[in-house]
């Protein structure tokens, strides 16, 4: 697995899963918070199989 996400990517992920994460304990308190799990560890991993499918990459020059 080639490293398609960049640093500013990831930040974003990392960020917006752990708000989709808090939606399960405030807010509308649904299990649909939990979607934001895949989104964090996609993040982690540095590799997104949607942008692998669609031949996208915002990893400028990343170690492979």
């Amino acid at each position: 697995m080639d490293k398609n996400i960049g640093n500013v990517d990831k930040v974003i992920r990392i960020i917006a899963g752990l708000v989709l994460i808090a939606l399960v304990f405030v807010g509308p308190q649904t299990l649909w918070g939990w979607v934001g799990v895949p989104v964090i560890l996609i993040a982690v991993f540095g590799w997104c199989p949607l942008y692998k499918l669609l031949g996208v990459s915002t990893c400028g020059k990343c170690s492979k």
